[in-house]
C-alpha cells in the first residue's frame, strides 16, 4: 500500500511542479518540443519538465480457460484489474510481466504475444500489455500490493474505459467478443460466473 502512494504522489507533484527541483527558481511556461511546457528560465540549469510517461507492462494471464484479475490495496472493493508493474532499470517489458506475475500472485506464466501499447494519461504511463499463460498452482498474492483476485471465465469478461480496459477490449475481440464496457464508478467491473 505504501508502494502505491508513494508511486501516485512522486507523479502527482512532478504534473504540479512549480519550483526548479534542481535550484528552486519559479518555472515558466515554454514552448519546446511542439509543446508548451513547465521549464526553468534560467539558461545555466535548463530543467525541463517534459511529461514523459512512466512505462508500466501489463499481463492477461490465462489459465484453465478463465483470466486472472486483481484488486489492489485502496481500490473499491468491486474493482478488479490486470497484473501490472513497473520496469526495472535494463529490463525487456516482456520480461518484466513474467517478474511480476510470479511477485503479485505467485505462479509462472509465460508470455503468450505482446498486445500492444496503451497510453494511460491519467497517471502519466504508457502501459505494454502482454498475454500469458499461467501454469497451474495456488495463487499467493503480494499481501503489499493486493488485497484479493478472481478467475474469470473469458466469455463472462468485460473490459473498463481506462488504465488496461482498452487492451483487454481488444484481446477479447481478437476472440470474437465484444462485451460492453463497465463503467468503473460503484459498479463491478467485471461478472462472474462464481457468485
Amino acid at each position: 500500500m505504501a508502494i502505491q502512494k508513494i508511486r501516485k504522489n512522486i507523479f502527482m507533484s512532478q504534473a504540479s511542479y512549480k519550483y526548479c527541483p534542481s535550484c528552486q527558481t519559479k518555472l515558466t511556461d515554454q514552448s519546446l518540443g511542439g509543446l508548451i511546457r513547465k521549464a526553468c528560465p534560467l539558461e545555466s540549469c535548463g530543467f525541463v519538465y517534459w511529461g514523459n510517461p512512466t512505462p508500466v507492462v501489463a499481463g492477461i494471464v490465462e489459465r484453465a480457460g478463465q483470466v486472472i484479475l486483481v484488486q489492489s490495496h485502496g481500490w473499491p472493493k468491486d474493482w478488479y484489474g490486470l497484473v501490472t508493474g513497473f520496469l526495472e532499470m535494463n529490463e525487456k517489458p516482456e520480461n518484466a510481466i513474467v517478474r511480476e506475475v510470479q511477485e503479485e500472485i505467485g505462479i509462472k506464466a509465460n508470455v503468450t504475444s505482446y498486445l500492444g501499447a496503451y497510453p494511460f494519461n491519467q497517471m502519466g504511463q504508457i502501459i505494454f500489455a502482454f498475454h500469458l499463460t499461467g501454469e497451474a498452482g495456488k495463487i499467493t498474492l503480494c499481501d503489499e500490493e493486493l488485497t484479493s483476485y478472481k478467475e474469470v471465465a473469458i466469455e463472462k469478461l468485460r473490459p473498463w474505459e481506462r488504465g488496461t480496459g482498452p487492451a483487454v477490449k481488444e484481446w477479447l475481440a481478437s476472440r470474437n467478443l465484444y462485451p460492453p464496457n463497465i463503467e468503473r464508478t460503484s459498479t463491478s467491473v467485471i461478472e462472474t460466473a462464481n457468485n
